[in-house]
């Protein structure tokens, strides 16, 4: 088959765009063609695959879109495929990658009512609604559980075009046997001393992703073990905003910010906690490669993928609705009980032989490539 893959941006550290690469792979593995439709593309292009940048631009991004669909769909008309798959919601899909929570659902619950009167959200509404409406024919691959009675809620979409997929770790996530010498060497390049502890966080968005909370968290622990913790954020952001804070709070010698990076298993191997106080997040994937790195993990339950560090007992899960005391409670308890890090750390590792947290990429190739009725 000829396939085509649209999504708006790809860079090589989001965890959508890392998702859409392995499936892309493995449908290119089972001997399909790939195109790629995207408006920006950063890194490099995987061998065999047809990359189209879109010369759209725009002030407002709904716009931008909308012109982007519009390009897509004259070239697919003139160079017609066989399936469609989609990234980002939009009309015109055989099937979507729900990387993102329902917007509607957010649209009624945490915006003021005005905004539904705004352009910016009659344009994610209707292609929101071009995905979940029950007149579609787009089958649906879900991420998260929590997700799909939100798009019912609002849309009544048909149960059958839903494909809850299990996770898609990356198997150079693991722990591999020689872990403790790949912690050490990671420890003696950022001169972490025996007695230190490194806090990461890691992700791009770091509103979204709680940074704010890390950081208050950070300048919450007792003097003693404030001393000996560092905090490494690392993700595509401006980090300029919270350096500031950081500094406020006086915390600022102990914090790094550090770009997006290949190594990330480094550290989760050199680290001792993984913090992930998200305001929201449709699944995290990092909490699982931290999971089957071994590294504890101190998490929001907002976040799709949480239930797994609790089915796990791999770390601490902060309860809604958020409170930050409970949060510094939890990272100052954490990080001060040595024991209890490890037995999380094994526990972490027993998991990650045992739980389906690796096959999402070739379940969405069977979904993708499936005979259509």
């Amino acid at each position: 088959m000829q396939l085509a893959f649209v999504l708006y941006k790809y860079f090589p550290f989001g965890g959508l765009q890392r998702d859409f690469m392995r499936i892309a792979l493995e449908c290119q593995r089972r001997g399909h063609a790939i195109r790629v439709y995207a408006m920006i593309w950063e890194g490099e292009k995987p061998e065999g695959f047809e990359v189209l940048i879109a010369p759209v631009k725009a002030l407002f991004n709904h716009t931008r879109n909308e012109r982007f669909t519009a390009w897509v769909e004259a070239d697919l008309a003139k160079r017609p495929v066989d399936r469609v798959i989609g990234f980002n919601k939009m009309p015109g899909l055989d099937v979507y990658y729900a990387a993102d929570p329902c917007f509607e659902d957010k649209a009624q619950t945490l915006r003021n009512p005005v905004y539904r009167r705004w352009g910016r959200y009659k344009h994610f509404a209707e292609y929101e609604r071009a995905v979940f409406d029950p007149r579609s024919n787009t089958e649906i691959l879900m991420i998260s559980e929590v997700q799909q009675p939100l798009f019912v809620k609002h849309y009544a979409t048909p149960a059958e075009r839903f494909h809850l997929l299990p996770p898609g770790i990356a198997q150079d996530r693991r722990a591999p046997p020689n872990a403790g010498e790949i912690r050490q060497a990671f420890r003696d390049e950022f001169e972490l001393g025996s007695d230190e502890l490194l806090v990461v966080q890691i992700g791009s968005g770091f509103k979204t992703k709680g940074v704010d909370r890390s950081l208050k968290a950070m300048a919450s622990l007792p003097r003693e073990l404030k001393r000996r913790t560092r905090l490494f954020v690392i993700g595509q952001d401006d980090p300029k905003p919270f350096q500031l804070q950081a500094r406020a709070l006086g915390v600022a010698s102990q914090v790094e910010f550090l770009k997006g990076r290949s190594d990330i298993p480094r550290f989760l191997l050199g680290a001792d906690l993984l913090i992930h106080p998200a305001y929201n997040e449709n699944t995290g994937t990092v909490l699982l490669e931290a999971l089957v790195a071994g590294l504890p993990v101190l998490v929001t339950d907002v976040c799709g993928y949480a239930h797994y560090i609790a089915d796990a007992d791999a770390g601490r899960v902060v309860s809604s609705p958020f409170e930050q005391s409970c949060l510094d409670r939890a990272f100052a308890d954490m990080l001060a009980d040595d024991v209890q890090r490890s037995r999380w750390a094994r526990n972490a590792l027993a998991y990650a032989d045992t739980a389906d947290l690796y096959s999402m990429p070739k379940r969405a190739a069977d979904v993708i490539l499936a005979e259509r009725a």
